[in-house]
């Protein structure tokens, strides 16, 4: 697989990409795959100079929750953390927008993984603008106020917060997982249809559904004003979902290659003591 088939490197149109894309044993592959992603990740957390933050954004039954168990189910559990980001709490509200991203980012040595991201900040409040009325800020009185430039200064302060992220030694990747409109219908059904998976319908995603041209348009111009050298972004057909994993999994494994993590080694007094801690311990 072309490892940059995916990222973006120039300016992209979302209606000419394909959601469809099945790789053959795409099942098989991730299972060979995760596992050296998993190993990697052993050195990353040992060595401890870089960490990893691995954003998932995409529509609604795009598969991102199924992904992530998928993905990552062979990490160590210590190497490994999830955040999803929901509607901001009252406290997350009385600071600015990226905070509580900030502060879930991984420690070195660590994955973290957002599932829904920061970009929601130019996403659901740039078709739900009034939503950003709860946030109070003082230069925003009217929906007036929440033009294309107030979105685009956003985007410019989310690109400078990665910039400095990636600085300080973490690893970037964000993946948009591309599905179609028709897809999305099939996978909505299958949870009204499905006794198991009703729960996981909501009336709000058939009213989300219905400025399904408008997200489009917006992650469209999300990505080709985000996606940089330092913190790519990868568009990944996602209508179906082992090819999707597939694709996210080898892409994380081909990047994390690139950085040759290594195993710390002992300091050379303690590395000429080894056979006297042995001998100790066999001797307790």
């Amino acid at each position: 697989m072309d490892k940059n088939k995916y990222k973006v490197l120039q300016p992209v149109e979302l209606q000419k990409i394909p959601t469809l894309e099945p790789i053959e044993d795409a099942e098989k592959k991730l299972k060979k795959v995760r596992k050296k992603i998993a190993d990697l990740q052993n050195t990353m957390y040992a060595e401890g100079k870089y960490s990893a933050l691995i954003c998932l954004q995409g529509m609604d039954t795009s598969g991102k929750d199924s992904l992530i168990r998928e993905v990552f189910k062979q990490f160590n559990v210590r190497g490994v953390e999830v955040y999803s980001f929901k509607v901001p709490t009252e406290k997350e509200l009385k600071h600015d927008f990226l905070w509580r991203h900030y502060i879930a980012l991984p420690a070195k040595g660590k994955v973290g993984v957002f599932n829904r991201t920061h970009y929601e900040n130019v996403l659901v409040t740039r078709v739900h603008p009034e939503y950003v009325f709860s946030e109070n800020i003082p230069s925003v009185n009217s929906l007036e106020d929440l033009d294309d430039d107030f979105y685009y200064r956003r985007m410019e302060r989310i690109n400078q917060f990665e910039k400095h992220v990636a600085d300080n030694g973490t690893i970037i990747l964000k993946f948009f997982l591309h599905l179609s409109k028709t897809e999305q219908k099939n996978r909505l059904l299958r949870r009204l249809d499905i006794p198991e998976k009703n729960w996981k319908f909501s009336a709000g995603d058939l009213k989300e559904r219905k400025l399904w041209d408008k997200y489009q348009e917006c992650y469209e111009d999300v990505i080709n004003r985000t996606s940089t050298e330092y913190a790519p972004w990868f568009i990944v057909p996602a209508d179906d979902k082992p090819t999707a994993r597939f694709i996210v999994a080898n892409t994380i494994f081909e990047e994390f290659k690139k950085y040759k993590f290594k195993e710390p080694v002992l300091e050379p007094e303690l590395m000429e003591k080894l056979d006297e801690f042995k001998t100790q311990l066999h001797n307790e």
